[in-house]
């Protein structure tokens, strides 16, 4: 299970639409809890370094991006949790391209952004075989 606050999911639909129609990305930043309940306390954007013709319906986090994504949250005494994007035009759940770019350890949220607009957010937890992507609950 992943928890945030509504202001944090404010903050992700928000960056959904100001990125729309493109995709934008990020990291989530937090703590994991004594049960393995990950909470979510803040978000790092990072900007998506997809070539700007394929940013609609793709997106790159590089890996010196990902390095100062964890040097932020190690600064706060936090850990990346996961990351998140958004879908324009297009449902909250993970294509192939995703699972393929993914790790087994994170959560990957994904916000739909349709006309402009956010509307469901889900989260998504890769199987260790790499072989699907499994819904996460997401308490708000």
């Amino acid at each position: 299970m992943l928890r945030m606050t509504s202001s944090l999911a404010r903050e992700i639909r928000a960056q959904g639409e100001a990125a729309y129609p493109n995709e934008c990305c990020g990291a989530l930043l937090g703590l994991w809890d004594p049960e393995g309940v990950r909470e979510a306390t803040g978000i790092f954007p990072i900007p998506n370094a997809r070539e700007s013709g394929e940013q609609y319906h793709r997106f790159v986090i590089t890996p010196e991006d990902f390095l100062r994504a964890e040097k932020a949250a190690r600064a706060e005494g936090l850990e990346v949790l996961g990351f998140y994007h958004s879908h324009p035009d297009h449902p909250a759940a993970p294509s192939d391209y995703d699972r393929e770019h993914a790790l087994p350890v994170y959560a990957y949220v994904i916000t739909a952004v349709a006309d402009g607009r956010a509307e469901a957010m889900t989260s998504w937890r890769l199987s260790p075989d790499r072989a699907r992507f499994d819904p996460e609950d997401i308490l708000i």
